[in-house]
């Protein structure tokens, strides 16, 4: 990284390209440099103000009337390779236009849709974990964290069974195009159509099982709470985002007890830390890496004043190991409070469907942990790079069995 201070702007700059495949691979110590060089960071390469403290961040998050994300979420709003599809209904908008489809939405997977869920997400749990542990070395991200979120997931929002492959790749496409057109980007286009025509074709009242989440967005539409013409993005924004961050979530969280085992031991003996330990997880990896915004009007953050009409880039993921915040922030640590995190989001565009990704992830954790005396890596552990998540590709264990 070079990182120079521009005097005439009284800003520090840097050059390196956020979205290169060594940062995505790695990039704790280029979140450190920008947290180190100050509340605000001119990224030369995208003409875009960067912010990685925790307390910028999550300022910026909350202050939705000065940090728009109505008009894009990705660098990509900036030029001429516009993200793939219209823009959505709650995270590409701001209130007013947001507040109906939240609303709904927020109701429909609230606490009593967990409190239905759990008992069957419990058993479906018990059932793949039964069937994964016939072996003691597989791959925690196919076989638990991709498999367990497919499984139950889809059936909530009322997927038909056909075609559900293509969740990943599809999600895995649009996160990419929250960043800039790159390698990344082009490496899915060829199945950019083939993907969001499925997709598009799954949001229709027709295509969803009664009784799920789709079909309860359907009814808020006939009795006026969103518009039927709303009612498919909203059902759309369920698939894009609902199944590849909890995914990513859920191997964060296995890669960490894998490599602490005395962590794994005590949430073995404490399984009511399940859910903490997910979102401490979440706070350690971020799988959602980075958010997008627009200055409405010059707005200041610390020394700086970002100009109307700029956009800025906040790393979650530095926010969450800034160690103005946290304590030895770059150990996960399951007893810890990580409440506060923003790998959710916070403010109006928080993680809607947060309740349910707890819930996944505590019914497969307590599930393994009644079952695994131990859990270790087996192998190295290999990335999937993306401009949005940090993603994995494998993470292959070796568990023993509690007698």
């Amino acid at each position: 990284m070079t990182t120079t201070v521009d005097h005439s702007r009284t800003l520090p700059t840097s050059d390196v390209d956020p979205f290169a495949h060594d940062i995505l691979e790695d990039p704790h110590a280029f979140h450190a440099q920008l947290r180190d060089a100050g509340p605000v960071v001119y990224l030369t390469r995208y003409n875009l103000y960067a912010m990685a403290r925790y307390e910028h961040v999550r300022t910026a998050l909350v202050d939705w009337q000065e940090f728009s994300s109505a008009p894009g979420v990705g660098p990509s709003s900036f030029s001429h390779d516009a993200p793939p599809g219209p823009p959505g209904v709650l995270l590409e908008a701001d209130p007013p236009r947001h507040d109906a489809p939240r609303r709904v939405l927020a109701k429909i997977l609230g606490q009593q849709a967990v409190r239905r869920l759990r008992e069957q997400w419990f058993t479906d749990a018990r059932d793949l974990v039964d069937a994964v542990l016939t072996r003691a070395e597989f791959d925690a991200v196919p076989a638990l964290a991709a498999a367990f979120p497919l499984r139950v997931f889809p059936d909530a929002v009322g997927l038909a069974r056909e075609g559900r492959e293509n969740l990943l790749p599809y999600g895995d496409l649009m996160f990419n195009a929250f960043g800039p057109y790159n390698d990344l980007v082009a490496q899915g286009a060829p199945r950019l159509p083939e993907l969001l025509g499925w997709v598009n074709a799954q949001c229709a009242r027709a295509a969803l099982a009664e009784g799920g989440f789709g079909t309860q967005i359907w009814a808020a539409a006939d009795r006026g709470e969103i518009t039927h013409a709303q009612a498919p993005l909203v059902v759309r924004s369920l698939l894009t985002a609902g199944v590849d961050t909890t995914v990513n979530g859920l191997a964060a969280l296995l890669y960490a007890v894998a490599t602490h085992p005395d962590h794994w031991r005590r949430l073995r003996e404490q399984p009511q830390l399940a859910r903490v330990a997910f979102d401490e997880a979440v706070r350690w990896e971020s799988p959602v890496q980075a958010a997008f915004r627009t200055a409405t009007t010059d707005v200041r953050v610390g020394d700086t004043m970002i100009p109307e009409g700029a956009g800025i880039l906040m790393f979650l993921g530095a926010a969450n190991r800034d160690p103005r915040r946290w304590e030895h922030p770059d150990t996960f640590d399951p007893g810890r409070d990580p409440s506060g995190h923003v790998g959710l989001g916070t403010g109006i565009h928080q993680c809607v469907g947060q309740h349910i990704a707890r819930l996944e992830a505590e019914a497969l954790l307590t599930t393994l942990a009644r079952r695994v005396e131990h859990i270790e890596l087996a192998g190295p552990t290999r990335r999937r790079h993306n401009n949005t998540l940090r993603a994995w590709e494998s993470l292959p264990v070796r568990v023993r069995l509690a007698r």
